[in-house]
């Protein structure tokens, strides 16, 4: 039963993990390289990370700065970031590129963080529907015999203060976003 348990476990460490993914993504006015995670360029045909053919440094607060390491890729580089949802213009001097972020104003700022609390209620969602599967799981296990009654109560227990858990984690990752955004 405890394998079970880790089971359904690891899917809500899953469901947070995901969320922070999700939250690097997110714009707070300050340069943060992993905003380019999901950026792919064409590389000799091949779809490859932007961090896999080009230096990606942040040299002040609101800069990145990106230095292919070859310079026909310079193009490439810049085609993907405009036709990202990153909602910034590159610039470039024929070496490297510079993305500068601008001031993120307050109302830019409470609708980043209307977004936040809306993919933290979505993961919570997940992790409140993966405790519904597992306490599904024991009841048919109950009702096969396979564990008593005791073993269920436990069990959902259990699975209960899991979720109370992962649903805290969240409840932290939203405020800490929310913060981070916030903080001019």
């Amino acid at each position: 039963m405890s394998t079970e348990i880790a089971k359904f476990e690891d899917k809500m460490k899953k469901s947070l993990a995901n969320l922070e993914e999700e939250y690097t993504s997110i714009r707070a006015g300050r340069a943060n390289p992993h905003l380019l995670d999901k950026i792919k360029v064409d590389y000799y045909g091949q779809p490859s990370n932007l961090q896999s053919v080009a230096n990606v440094s942040v040299p002040e607060a609101r800069v990145i700065m990106i230095q292919p390491w070859e310079a026909s890729l310079v193009k490439d580089i810049e085609k993907a970031i405009l036709a990202s949802d990153l909602g910034l213009t590159p610039s470039n001097d024929g070496k490297s590129i510079r993305l500068v972020f601008p001031e993120l104003t307050e109302e830019r700022r409470k609708e980043l963080v209307k977004d936040v609390k809306k993919r933290g209620e979505n993961a919570k969602v997940a992790i409140r529907n993966i405790r519904r599967d597992a306490n599904d799981s024991f009841k048919k296990q109950n009702k096969a015999n396979e564990i008593s009654e005791d073993e269920l109560k436990q069990a959902e227990t259990e699975v209960q203060k899991l979720t109370d858990k992962y649903i805290a984690e969240v409840d932290k990752a939203i405020e800490a976003k929310s913060k981070e955004i916030l903080t001019v």
